[in-house]
Formats: C-alpha cells, structure tokens, sequence
C-alpha cells in the first residue's frame, strides 16, 4: 500500500486518484430498499413496492418456538430458522387478513362444539 501511494503521488494524474480514493457510495435517504429501481416505474408504485419488499424481506415470530426468526423462503412459504418448521403463509406477508378471520372463526366453533357437549 505504501509503494502504491509513493507511486501515485508522483504520477501527474495524483489529482484524479485522490478524489476518487475517498468518494463514498450514496446511499438511499427517503426510498430504501426501491432505491434499486432509480426514477422507473413513478414513484407512487415505488412506495407500494417499498410497502411490499420490507414485509417480504423481514423476520416473523414463529408460533412454534416463539422467536423471531421466520423468514420467507419462497412466495407463500415460510421457514423457522430457529426450529425448522416450515409453515404456509401469504405471499408477502406470513399472516393474512383471512387468515387470521378463518383462525378466530374455527376458535370460535370449537369453543361453542365444546359447550354444546
């Protein structure tokens, strides 16, 4: 590193190498993860994607183990990397609103079958 420096310093383009030696990459303020996509698609779609891709890419908690470690591992399937159960979800999210309607509806019978017997 130290031979590579004394090198450039003699070198007549030193100007050019020392402004690109500490550039940093610009990183995405207000877009996030659609920062991806540049100024395609309009920006209204932009948000709806950003909405989608971080519910897409984040970690659940697993109703089995309880700890935060479910993530998706393809569209509708999700995988416990803590106790490796594999469980069938939405496609972006691992909780549907129907989901959820269809568990408290099939409660809700249980409880009324058990005191009817």
């Amino acid at each position: 590193m130290a031979v590579l420096s004394i090198c450039l310093s003699q070198s007549p383009f030193f100007f050019l190498f020392k402004t690109q030696q500490f550039k940093m990459g610009k990183r995405t303020k207000k877009v996030g993860i659609t920062g991806k996509y540049g100024t395609r698609y309009g920006s209204t779609l932009r948000k709806l994607l950003r909405k989608i891709e971080v519910s897409q890419h984040s970690t659940y908690r697993c109703v089995f183990c309880g700890k935060d470690s479910v993530k998706r591992k393809c569209a509708g399937i999700w995988d416990c990397r803590s106790c490796g159960k594999v469980i069938a979800g939405g496609c972006y999210t691992l909780s549907t609103a129907s989901a959820v309607t269809v568990r408290s509806t099939i409660g809700r019978l249980r409880r009324l079958q058990v005191e009817a017997s």
